[in-house]
């Protein structure tokens, strides 16, 4: 008996019936070979569908051939994709799975790609990040495309597909811009009002149905409320989500916000689970169809929670999924705590606009979960138990290697410890039980406490490939260390220091901000108490290199909390009470600070001496959790 009988009872949808309440929603992978399936594109849905997910909505799959979104992504405009939408959908059924494809327009949202034509859109409105400014898209045109969805659908069902997700959500792509009345300011039959606007996604529903028949599942993804002003409201989608009914639609995928309102589509980490399960909850007592919600369901207690008290009928989990293939059957197993967990970082997502293939964080095989035996044991030491040494641990022993892990602190974690305090990332936490919790699992034997020496190397340990993972220490600027009061963000952030009242932070990177939101006040209220926080980066921009929801939240609650921002700002001079930098030509001094604070990057601590020693982490080159485990991960693989 599973503890999650409400996630894990059948569901009805239309004709078919689904195992479970997991459903997997589109997520782009750039692993398609010009929009043909690849056989990392079989393996990857593959490996989720035999991991117990009910059923799988592919990424884009475009309908037509002009416009591509990502170079990577998926097509089905004309039959020479068959065969390999059939070796897809066969390899996925074979786990009583059900597939569904996502077909797209990206229209104005389309790769700028060379020769691809002058961008269509709704109206000549593009969106923030346009380039140019997109032409409206005719009747004649539309009415073609209507068709190619038609056509597309078809394909997919020749291949086997069970039906298809048709995306008006987020203000993204055809149907999406068609929606929203802040991209569509059509006055003809396709504008106007809600119903006008509608129109063009009723249309290909009805050509789907005509095209499929009624045994074909249709989805549609909106957005239950845009959260923007000027945009779709939950009670505009109440009303929408009843004329989709009424069309034939087979249930509703209810994400929410928009492609303009950073996060707002796609939830920072840190914020609260299933941001957009308000509005699944109010559209579902409207409908008699099955109604799914989306974004940050990320425990297997949280979607039951959501079914169980009537907040949907569905919980569409992606990036958890994406994290961790056996997610499903983890839970229906009961060992949540087996299942790597997801922080909803986003960077599984960011490299994809570069060209690069889906990726994670926390998971450095998103493809695949073989882990080959080695050809040859070794007797192999890891220094070091932050991420890099957990992984690289981990990693070696599932190999086969004989394994001894120390780490010179009382505790496993590393600098992922510190990482974990700031506001809204707690989930980390979870990451360090899980590594520690899959060492214990594997038997591998960690000391704590216990310093490796030259000594240890040359002796005890001789004969022993030696992988250091040693971590790096945060930087200190000599020179500036007279003020009266100086630490590091990483001495605030472990407890070793404690600030007072007026505060400059030097480095507006990731720590620097991070450390900021973490001492300023939850409100800007002026209470005499409050810390006073100013950060001082010498470039244009906060978090240079960092980007998407994260970086936008951190950001506006910093702006929120009053937290003085000094770019492009240079500090030029420090004595024991004052601090005087340089903005715009203009000479500034501090007069009034109490602790000055160093965010100013970190140096790789000091290495061991010795042959076979292989050095990954930060003490290699300072980097992020996704490089360090990563890093770990090719390296133990390869022993």
């Amino acid at each position: 008996m599973t503890q999650y009988p409400h996630l894990f009872s059948p569901i009805k949808i239309g004709n078919t019936t689904v195992k479970n309440r997991i459903f997997m929603p589109p997520l782009s992978t750039n692993l398609a070979d010009k929009g043909y399936v690849t056989d990392a594109l079989v393996e990857h849905y593959s490996n989720r569908a035999k991991g117990g997910v009910g059923l799988i909505i592919t990424e884009v799959t475009t309908v037509e051939p002009v416009y591509t979104y990502l170079p990577g992504d998926m097509s089905i405009y004309d039959d020479s994709y068959i065969p390999g939408w059939k070796k897809l959908v066969d390899a996925v059924h074979q786990y009583d799975c059900k597939i569904l494809s996502q077909l797209f327009h990206p229209a104005y949202m389309a790769f700028p790609i060379p020769g691809t034509p002058q961008l269509i859109a709704p109206s000549n409105v593009g969106p923030y990040y346009a380039r140019s400014a997109p032409r409206p898209v005719t009747v004649e045109e539309l009415h073609t495309i209507v068709q190619q969805f038609g056509q597309a659908a078809r394909r997919f069902q020749i291949a086997g597909g069970d039906g298809v997700e048709i995306q008006a959500a987020h203000a993204h792509g055809l149907l999406g811009g068609f929606l929203t009345p802040l991209y569509n300011k059509r006055t003809d039959e396709y504008g106007g009002d809600i119903n006008g606007r509608l129109r063009l996604t009723l249309e290909v529903i009805a050509e789907i149905r005509k095209t499929c028949g009624r045994d074909f599942l249709i989805d549609v993804r909106i957005s239950g409320d845009e959260y923007s002003d000027g945009g779709l409201t939950l009670n505009d989608m109440i009303y929408v989500s009843k004329q989709l009914e009424k069309a034939g639609v087979d249930f509703i995928h209810v994400s929410g916000g928009n492609t303009i309102k950073r996060g707002s589509s796609m939830p920072a980490p840190g914020t609260s689970p299933a941001p957009h399960a308000h509005a699944s909850e109010e559209i579902r007592r409207h409908l008699h169809i099955p109604v799914s919600t989306v974004a940050r369901i990320n425990e297997p207690w949280i979607a039951e929670e959501l079914i169980a008290n009537g907040k949907t009928d569905i919980c569409m989990i992606g990036r958890p999924n994406l994290c961790d293939s056996e997610f499903a059957n983890k839970a229906m197993a009961g060992t949540p705590e087996d299942i790597r967990p997801c922080i909803g970082c986003g960077r599984c997502l960011t490299g994809i606009m570069f060209g690069k293939p889906i990726a994670c964080t926390v998971n450095p095989s998103v493809q695949s979960n073989e882990i080959a035996p080695a050809a040859e044991k070794k007797k192999v030491l890891v220094i070091g138990g932050g991420p890099a040494g957990m992984e690289a641990a981990y990693v070696a022993k599932k190999r086969g290697h004989e394994v001894l892990l120390c780490e010179k602190q009382e505790e496993l974690g590393g600098l992922l410890r510190l990482a974990a305090v700031p506001i809204g990332k707690q989930d980390l936490c979870k990451v360090i039980k899980f590594m520690i919790r899959r060492l214990h699992n594997e038997g591998v034997p960690v000391r704590t406490g216990c310093e490796v020496t030259p000594e240890m190397l040359a002796g005890e340990f001789a004969g022993y490939e030696v992988v250091c993972t040693t971590g790096a220490t945060a930087k200190e600027i000599e020179a500036f260390t007279c003020f009266k009061q100086t630490m590091t963000a990483d001495d605030i952030l472990s407890g070793r220091g404690f600030p007072g009242r007026k505060i400059v932070i030097l480095g507006g990177g990731s720590v620097g901000c991070e450390t900021a939101d973490y001492l300023a006040p939850l409100i800007n209220d002026l209470f005499p108490a409050n810390r006073d926080v100013t950060i001082i980066e010498m470039t244009n921009q906060l978090m240079t290199g960092e980007g998407g929801p994260a970086k936008s939240a951190l950001t506006q609650r910093l702006m929120r909390k009053g937290v003085h921002i000094e770019l492009n700002s240079t500090i030029t001079r420090v004595d024991e009470t004052t601090i005087t930098y340089t903005k715009d030509g203009a000479e500034h001094t501090i007069r009034d600070a109490d602790t000055l604070v160093f965010a100013v990057g970190y140096t790789p601590a000091p290495l061991p001496g010795g042959e076979k020693i292989h050095r990954i982490g930060d003490c290699d080159k300072v980097g992020n959790l996704k490089d360090a485990i990563s890093a770990a991960y090719e390296l133990a693989k390869n022993l």
